[in-house]
C-alpha cells in the first residue's frame, strides 16, 4: 500500500503543470543594418578562430603520434 501512495505522488507531481515565462520575441526589423564589410570581416574572424587550429592538429598529427 505504501508503494502505490508513493508511485501516485510521483504521477501527481509529473502531471502537475509548470509556469514558464516567456521570452519576447520581436518580429520586427533590426534597428542597425550590418553592411556587406561587416559580414565579411566577422565570418572571416569566426572561420579562422575554429579552422586554424583544426588545420594545425591535423596538419601536424604525425608529429603528435611521434613523440616519446
Amino acid at each position: 500500500m505504501l508503494a502505490l501512495s508513493r508511485s501516485s505522488g510521483l504521477l501527481r507531481a509529473a502531471l502537475r503543470q509548470h509556469l514558464t515565462q516567456r521570452a519576447n520575441i520581436s518580429a520586427k526589423p533590426a534597428k542597425h543594418h550590418i553592411s556587406t564589410g561587416e559580414h565579411v570581416v566577422t565570418m572571416l574572424a569566426m572561420f579562422v578562430t575554429i579552422l586554424v587550429p583544426s588545420g594545425w592538429i591535423l596538419n601536424n598529427l604525425e608529429n603528435y603520434k611521434k613523440r616519446p
